[in-house]
């Protein structure tokens, strides 16, 4: 078990005030299988009563209406999570992790690395488990891709991605999913934080004897005590961390993400 320190700031600025700013945000890490989150405080500014509810990927929702005229906003969430992969809690697992999902849909480019994995888990001893099975499919995503910030937007799909051989941690996550759902594995979309990394991040889960077992192909390795999940779902449409609208006349936005998780002694 460790106990890790986070503060994930996200700041949004517009080019012109903007007015009639309905948010929705998915940034707080909640208690869970793996982790036993306290001392959450989040600040916004401008100040707004906000609204909270779960959604049904059991993720915390802050929803919020600024109606007044603003030009930036901001938002800091800070907190300690307790995070033990060593003792795991059990969950039932929704069958929609089974399937593709909309930036999942496999092409050619995720059938051919589909069809690869498919030979290397052939190879593996008949007892071998989803975990196991899992761990040679992000060898292979691993390998696949050359991490290229700003080559990928949250849009693209995971076929895209692969196609161009380059992406983020999103885009590894996304197609690690295509290829794991594929291969008959229950899997499911993770983003959260990782120390070192300045910004969120993004993984995968396999469902693994009644848990949820992290793995990590951006990084090539196992999920451990150092990563903090924020939100699960099919893929990054069910895991946003900040969406909205708002009404401007050609209006620019700029946003700045600062993320820190730092481990403190038990």
């Amino acid at each position: 078990m460790k106990k890790l320190v986070f503060d994930y700031e996200m700041k949004l600025s517009f080019s012109s005030p903007v007015t009639d700013h309905r948010f929705q945000l998915r940034c707080i890490p909640s208690t869970g299988p793996r982790q036993q989150v306290v001392d959450v405080e989040i600040d916004i500014e401008p100040q707004v009563e906000l609204e909270t509810t779960i959604d049904s990927f059991d993720s915390v929702v802050k929803t919020g209406y600024i109606a007044e005229p603003h030009d930036v906003f901001n938002y800091k969430v800070t907190g300690i999570a307790f995070v033990d992969n060593e003792h795991i809690k059990t969950e039932i697992y929704k069958p929609l992790y089974r399937f593709d999902s909309a930036l999942t849909i496999p092409g050619p480019a995720v059938d051919a690395l589909t069809d690869i994995c498919r030979r290397r888990l052939e190879a593996l001893p008949e007892d071998a488990s989803p975990v196991d099975k899992a761990r040679e499919i992000m060898d292979e995503v691993y390998k696949a891709f050359v991490y290229t910030p700003g080559s990928t937007t949250i849009r693209t799909t995971a076929e895209e991605a692969l196609a161009q051989r380059k992406g983020v941690c999103q885009d590894y996550a996304h197609v690690m999913l295509s290829v794991c759902r594929h291969c008959g594995l229950i899997a499911r979309y993770i983003a959260g934080l990782l120390g070192g990394e300045g910004a969120t991040h993004a993984w995968v889960e396999i469902y693994q004897g009644h848990r949820w077992i992290g793995l990590d192909p951006t990084h090539n390795r196992m999920v451990d005590d150092n990563y903090i999940t924020i939100a699960h779902g099919r893929d990054y449409r069910d895991c946003m961390l900040d969406i909205g609208i708002f009404s401007g006349y050609n209006v620019q936005q700029h946003q700045w993400v600062n993320a820190s998780v730092h481990e403190q002694a038990l």
